[in-house]
């Protein structure tokens, strides 16, 4: 696995905890930079944060010569984001040996969540983990 990811690296995504199938990650939003048209930051840009937190989560589970991939993914969004940080845990509602369900919270500074993302991962052994 490829730690930090392009994508993190991009947008700026920091890993602040990892345990046994969990993952918190945090980032400075701001809709100067991650905005959409209302002027707040994107729903895309919060779902990447949680896809990149359930990836993190899921890695760690994950035993070597295998690989995953997200086969769905659900965004629930509660509340806008102007600026400041996010963080984003995430964790697993069900872990089964083909497909695992995960789910990751994210939080405004002051607390509040902003958006609940899930996630179906399915594990790749044998020949479909090679290349990934």
């Amino acid at each position: 696995m490829r730690y930090p990811t392009a994508i993190s690296r991009l947008l700026g995504f920091e890993i602040v905890a990892v345990g046994p199938g969990t993952a918190s990650l945090r980032v400075a939003a701001d809709a100067e930079r991650h905005g959409n048209q209302q002027g707040t930051v994107h729903g895309g840009f919060l779902v990447e944060l949680a896809d990149a937190a359930i990836g993190t989560a899921c890695s760690t589970l994950t035993a070597p010569g295998e690989s995953f991939t997200g086969i769905d993914l659900r965004a629930t969004f509660l509340r806008p984001v102007w600026a400041g940080e996010l963080l984003a845990r995430a964790r697993p509602t069900h872990t089964g040996r083909t497909i695992s369900h995960y789910t990751c919270d994210i939080t405004r500074e002051d607390g509040k969540p902003v958006a609940t993302v899930t996630s179906a991962i399915m594990a790749l052994r044998g020949d479909r983990a090679t290349g990934r």
